[in-house]
């Protein structure tokens, strides 16, 4: 997949017809306009780039994006891990805010959840990387992906496309639209079903490892009055049925002496219930009006639910022994009116939004013993802003600036009891042994995020920028906090175990975080867009920096496991990226064929400043930042030439991620040293009625760590793990087995794809 997308179509026809050739138009600023002379460090994918590499879902894109991690989290098909330059969140639980936007068709999807988005019917991609808190809100301290799926057009389509591969994959997708009447009704759809068999087996249960088993559809209708109007509905659903995803034990066991299996993607969990099952479904709505020839009124509705139910199986092995059923059920509706102002040289936007989200969690955790711990964490969200963003070109200069100010509201029902055997949520039926948490709390956040950027363009071709963002990610209430933990915070001498709501309150609450963002940049089109390249450097200021993770602790006598979420003080990003597109020979091999290299090259030194443990101690120059690796490389062969009535295109791409821990103190066997992975595809465009592709991934085969479960006991220096009085060897802090448990990316895979389109 090339590292910088030369061919991106623009999002309308208007944009595409004022295009110039091979320009790249995305709306990384909520307006459409050349990718050259955004002053942003944006990555665009096509749909055609996508398709002939083979892209499967939208974790494909970051293979050859820099300083990008997207990644499935742990026991799910569907749920999305995401960082850009550091900056990211990997717990999927209801209470902890994602560190990247991820957008639908300009609607933002709150929760991590049925976010691993399948690629089918879309436009493009976009990757804005830093601080988007202006124009995309909280929670955006990253950066934002955005998916958008394609508009319709004037002349009836229809495109059929199948496909076979290694281990049983076999999806069909079949989309199509149709315009009634003058063309001033459209109506589109697709429908996509998605299989494949698993990559390895439970051994306890049968059933195939790693699986897929999706159905998705996919509708719209799109009412083109005028030139001066435009209004689209669009609605989606997806069925995710896989069966649930096993890990791989890293240990043997410490209670049976269990073997590390020869397999990494096998497994022997035996937690079969509540069924796995992933549904989410929503509908967006754009209205677009003209009123006057410089201003345009934009309106976007969104609403989106999903329900997950998982059996996550920590052990990895039959007993009962760190077991999760769970259960995630989030819903939201959004809002945002914007008026953009185009008066040649000066372009405005100004505009709201609201969000109202309601987000509930709901967990055991089975021990032996038969003890169980319920976690039921409930979040409600309500955010409102306002916000402006205006350029003015002076020549060949550009001067741009805005601000978005956010008021934030969380409500949270934090409640955890510990029961023999399951809680009545997961068909128990007795009472509580012990009420560890019964928390309801409110907090109420406010930020503004301004954003400014300077650019020339001595000529244009050339763009050069420097600029300056804020980013805030809202703060919350940890959802397995165990309130009884608390120490005394406020001095009465009483604590959470004697009922000290205020200690409650200040033990499970942590504060919002914020980032300031300086980037400079150099964008380029050279020797008559033959060379194509963005180069940019940033330096970030990161603070309160929210690290949630989970411990096992001995609360009220009980062994269970708490939610510890610290505020890092301090932190420092900074770092460069590189990426871009040459042609490097026309007319090669034969009249019309074209050799392309595309590359894209990141270095991140990302480290804590400040990072105060539970003991009092300053460990940031003992702690890394999770899921960032310090370098970032691809680089990509594509070769295109006419044949008959059509062309042939083969592209390889070979791409690097250097060393990565899961977690901000190192865990040995979890952590990831670098790997590099190898891409290949072949397609036959026959005509345009006609084509045929080769696709395979991760040719080597390699075998590496994405996600993964640890409860041994570690040094709180060095990560090495301990025994209980200290000394060098493993013990278990949750649970006899003792957890260390590994999710891997896909292994090789070879696919055949057909399309037909009419």
């Amino acid at each position: 997949m090339p590292a910088l997308a030369q061919d991106a179509p623009a999002d309308t026809a208007a944009a595409e017809e004022e295009a110039a050739p091979g320009e790249i138009v995305v709306t990384a600023r909520r307006r459409e306009e050349s990718l050259l002379d955004v002053p942003i460090a944006v990555t665009a994918y096509s749909g055609a780039q996508l398709e002939a590499a083979g892209a499967i879902d939208v974790t494909d894109i970051a293979a050859t994006t820099p300083n990008v991690t997207l990644e499935v989290s742990r026991g799910t098909n569907n749920t999305l891990s995401a960082f850009i330059r550091g900056v990211g969140q990997q717990d999927p639980v209801a209470g902890f805010e994602a560190g990247v936007g991820i957008y639908l068709d300009d609607v933002y999807l709150n929760r991590p959840q049925a976010a691993v988005m399948d690629i089918y019917d879309v436009e493009r991609i976009e990757v804005l990387r830093g601080p988007q808190g202006t124009l995309y809100g909280r929670n955006t301290i990253g950066g934002a992906v955005k998916y958008v799926t394609r508009r319709l057009g004037n002349t009836p389509t229809l495109k059929i496309k199948g496909t076979y591969g290694s281990y049983d994959q076999a999806d069909g997708v079949i989309s199509g639209s149709l315009p009634i009447g003058d063309g001033t009704v459209r109506i589109g759809a697709a429908a996509a079903r998605l299989s494949r068999g698993g990559f390895g087996e439970n051994l306890t249960t049968g059933l195939e490892n790693y699986n897929k088993d999706i159905w998705a559809a996919r509708g719209t209708i799109e009412i083109v009055p005028s030139d001066e109007a435009f209004v689209r509905i669009t609605g989606d659903y997806t069925k995710d049925k896989s069966n649930p995803r096993g890990g791989h034990r890293l240990i043997p066991s410490l209670a049976t002496g269990a073997p590390v299996l020869g397999n990494v993607y096998d497994s022997r969990g035996g937690l079969v219930a509540p069924a796995q099952d992933v549904e989410a479904w929503g509908f967006s709505g754009l209205l677009e009006f003209r009123p006057a020839e410089w201003l345009t009124f934009r309106a976007i509705t969104g609403y989106r639910k999903d329900d997950s139910s998982t059996p996550i199986d920590f052990d990895a092995l039959p007993a009962v022994d760190v077991d999760v059923p769970a259960f995630y059920n989030n819903e939201q509706l959004s809002q945002e009116i914007q008026f953009l102002i185009d008066t040649g040289d000066f372009n405005g936007l100004i505009g709201g939004y609201w969000l109202d989200a309601k987000a509930r969690t709901v967990f055991d955790v089975r021990t032996p013993g038969t003890v169980t711990a319920l976690t039921f964490g409930e979040v409600e969200t309500k955010t409102g802003a306002i916000f402006g963003d205006f350029t003015y070109d002076i020549g060949k200069i550009s001067l741009s600036v805005g601000g978005r100010y956010t008021w934030d509201r969380r409500e949270s029902i934090v409640q955890r009891n510990v029961y023999l055997g399951s809680s009545p949520f997961f068909g128990g039926t007795t009472a509580p042994i012990l009420r560890q948490t019964d928390f309801r709390g409110k907090a109420d956040f406010s930020k503004f995020t301004p954003r400014a950027s300077i650019s020339f363009k001595p000529t244009p071709d050339h763009t050069i920028y420097a600029s300056y963002s804020k980013g805030f990610k809202g703060g919350g209430f940890d959802p397995r906090g165990v309130g009884i933990s608390a120490p005394d915070l406020n001095g009465n001498g009483v604590g959470g175990a004697g009922g000290d709501q205020e200690d409650i309150y200040n033990f499970l609450s942590f504060d919002p975080e914020t980032v300031d963002s300086y980037e400079a940049g150099w964008k380029a089109s050279l020797f008559d867009r033959r060379l194509t390249f963005a180069l940019a450097g940033f330096y970030a200021e990161y603070k309160d920096v929210q690290v949630p993770g989970s411990v096992g602790v001995t609360a009220g006598g009980i062994t269970t496991f708490a939610g510890i979420t610290t505020n890092a003080g301090k932190a420092e990003f900074k770092g460069v990226e590189f990426e871009g597109n040459l042609v490097a020979a026309r007319d090669f091999g034969t009249a019309g064929g074209t050799l392309n290299l595309g590359w894209s090259l990141g270095y991140l030194d990302a480290k804590y400043k400040q990072f105060i443990d539970a003991r009092g101690i300053d460990v940031a120059d003992r702690r890394k930042i999770q899921n960032t690796p310090d370098w970032t490389a691809s680089g990509t062969i594509a070769y295109t030439a006419p044949v008959g009535d059509g062309s042939v295109n083969f592209n390889t791409t070979l791409s690097y991620r250097g060393d990565s821990q899961q977690f901000e103190l190192k865990t040995p066997g979890l952590d990831q040293p670098g790997y590099a992975l190898w891409d290949a595809n072949l397609v036959w465009d026959i005509n345009e009625t006609f084509s045929i592709g080769v696709h395979g991934r991760n040719l080597t085969d390699k075998r590496y760590i994405v996600a993964g479960y640890n409860f041994l006991r570690q040094n709180p220096d060095t990560g090495q793990f301990i025994l209980a009085n200290g000394q060098p060897g493993i013990s278990s802090t949750l649970g006899a087995e003792g957890v260390l448990t590994a999710y891997y990316g896909n292994p090789r895979q070879v696919f055949v794809s057909g399309t037909v389109k009419f």
